[in-house]
């Protein structure tokens, strides 16, 4: 074989095997080894579904360069977490010269991006009818006008991360209960201006929700917690701060019979009563925290024992003062498969 029928056939079919396995920035450097090289990458599609800025600076420019590139024009995955210098004149340039680029887009990251607004996400998801992933937290902002161009845009999302939009309202669940009926996660950690109206609308007609954070929220009550046990689906669920959450709103929790993960850190009203409803309801329980809550006692351990024993991995009680210390051994004696525990000193 002569060295240039290697350098022609052979090496660029190497390349195309080793190339699936490499960062962005890695591939994009493979494209200078050598014209043969380069013609065969490019001409492969599914090596350039994602464009990954996440941190860079010039990250607009740098978005509208690529999307410039033919190479990108089936792109699904675009990353800009905090990616510095990108602005919404950016994104209007992406609609009005690149949007046939983005039509088959299906996640879209902007978390940190806190120069993006409402206008910015209408520009950007104009052209994403098939956006499935949406996430913009920490963003001060995004308001319901956001929502509203979002929910215009894209029918087909699916995981929703506003967490720190401290600016959406009840209008935007309103919004997002109407067009994502099939929305399976959703992150609304610190959305403070939200209300028991806002969550319950959520609750009524996401029933296919598999992942709730609402995450440093105390302004729900067990009007709206008690309705959580429509979500048959649920399996993760983060009420961390939960401070108006009682027993009774968790034994409404305990009918979320597939939840997996549950984070009552710092429910300050729940008792043994809560807790022990919780172990009987949700019985393929894999990680519970109860930090800071005093008011429960080793009868919720026992009862986690008695029903959940055989799946609970991670149980932090610290804080818990009615639950005595207990040696390792101990502790295996009434769950078997625990890796982690996490007790008071």
């Amino acid at each position: 074989m002569t060295m240039e029928v290697w350098n022609r056939e052979t090496v660029p079919k190497v390349m195309n095997i080793v190339s699936t396995t490499l960062h962005q920035r890695d591939l994009i450097s493979l494209l200078l080894v050598s014209p043969w090289i380069n013609r065969n990458l490019v001409s492969n599609p599914s090596l350039w579904l994602v464009l990954d800025f996440h941190e860079m600076n010039n990250a607009g420019d740098r978005l509208v360069a690529a999307l410039s590139l033919s190479r990108y024009r089936n792109v699904k995955h675009i990353n800009l977490e905090f990616a510095r210098d990108i602005e919404d004149k950016h994104l209007e340039i992406v609609k009005n010269k690149c949007g046939n680029f983005v039509g088959n887009l299906e996640v879209l990251n902007l978390n940190g991006c806190q120069k993006i607004s409402d206008t910015g996400i209408e520009f950007i998801t104009y052209n994403c009818p098939k956006l499935k992933v949406f996430s913009i937290y920490w963003n001060v902002r995004v308001s319901d006008l956001g929502i509203r161009n979002l929910v215009k845009n894209c029918k087909l999302v699916i995981d929703l991360n506003l967490s720190g939009c401290k600016n959406v309202t009840d209008e935007s669940l309103k919004l997002i209960a109407e067009n994502y009926q099939g929305l399976q996660l959703l992150n609304l950690t610190r959305c403070i201006k939200l209300t028991d109206r806002g969550l319950e609308t959520i609750l009524f007609k996401c029933s296919s929700l598999q992942s709730l954070n609402l995450y440093a929220l105390s302004s729900f009550t067990d009007a709206a917690y008690k309705k959580m046990s429509l979500l048959i689906h649920l399996q993760f669920l983060d009420l961390c701060g939960a401070q108006n959450l009682s027993d009774e709103g968790v034994s409404c929790i305990a009918n979320c019979k597939n939840l997996v993960s549950l984070n009552l850190t710092w429910c300050v009203r729940v008792t043994d009563q809560g807790v022990v409803a919780i172990a009987q309801g949700c019985r393929y329980l894999e990680f519970l925290s109860l930090f800071g809550i005093v008011g429960v006692t080793d009868k919720s351990l026992e009862a986690l024992s008695s029903f959940c024993s055989n799946t609970i991995t991670t149980l932090d009680v610290n804080g818990c003062i009615g639950i005595k210390r207990r040696s390792r051994e101990q502790l295996l004696q009434l769950f078997p498969n625990l890796k982690c525990f996490k007790v008071h000193s």
